[in-house]
């Protein structure tokens, strides 16, 4: 093989690498919630914002689209998907079956590192004064859990189905119950008492519970709308 050869042959994987840093920088532009539910998504907007042609950013739209993301309608082009009540409880349903099974994991696998993080993030919880902030660290905490399995597509799964903006719309009405924070503060400190002391059952237990709770909450709400 030349040299020119094997030039060749490495373009498809930069071309491919553009995509998916388009991807990652739009994902996180929407995980983050800078930009807000319904927003039109301009190709060459975000072409000229990432410094990168419209040929990546539509490939990228096209991947967000598959995931739910972002939606494309026939003259009106890409925009940021809106979720409804239903798609966050479809979400819950799936977490519910997730994380229990993460937080067993967790307790074979988790380090030192991961507990402390762990740590952190409950005690961030704790001292939270806005509802954003208690979202926040609450969502970490949960990422977390998934990072301490040692497990990449677990932790990508966990924050797809926990997404930044709707997260804190939900939990800043749920926030208003009395004592809701020190509760939830309270099952994160359990959860992870069970992982550090890598009880996988008591920790799988517990997570269900948690869960659970967050979706019996919201199936009222859905059942009004209905």
């Amino acid at each position: 093989m030349t040299e020119l050869d094997a030039d060749l042959q490495m373009q498809p994987i930069q071309a491919a690498s553009v995509v998916s840093q388009a991807y990652e920088r739009i994902r996180a532009l929407i995980l983050n919630g800078e930009v807000a539910p319904g927003t039109r998504l301009g190709q060459v907007e975000l072409a000229e914002r990432l410094g990168i042609s419209r040929t990546p950013v539509r490939e990228a739209l096209r991947r967000l689209t598959g995931e739910g993301l972002v939606e494309f309608q026939d003259n009106r082009g890409f925009r940021v998907a809106e979720l409804h009540l239903d798609d966050v409880l479809n979400r819950l349903e799936v977490r519910l079956l997730l994380e229990p099974g993460a937080a067993r994991l967790a307790a074979e696998r988790a380090t030192e590192a991961d507990l402390a993080d762990l740590q952190a993030c409950v005690e961030r919880e704790a001292a939270a004064r806005t509802a954003v902030d208690v979202h926040d660290a609450s969502r970490e905490f949960h990422v977390g859990v998934a990072r301490a399995t040692q497990n990449r597509e677990l932790v990508t799964t966990i924050e797809n189905l926990w997404l930044i903006e709707v997260g804190r719309r939900l939990l800043a009405q749920r926030r208003a119950a009395p004592h809701w924070q020190d509760g939830d503060v309270a099952e994160h400190r359990a959860i992870l008492a069970a992982i550090a002391a890598r009880d996988g059952d008591r920790a799988a237990a517990l997570m269900e519970r948690h869960v659970r709770d967050a979706l019996r909450h919201w199936e009222p709400a859905r059942e009004r709308a209905q």
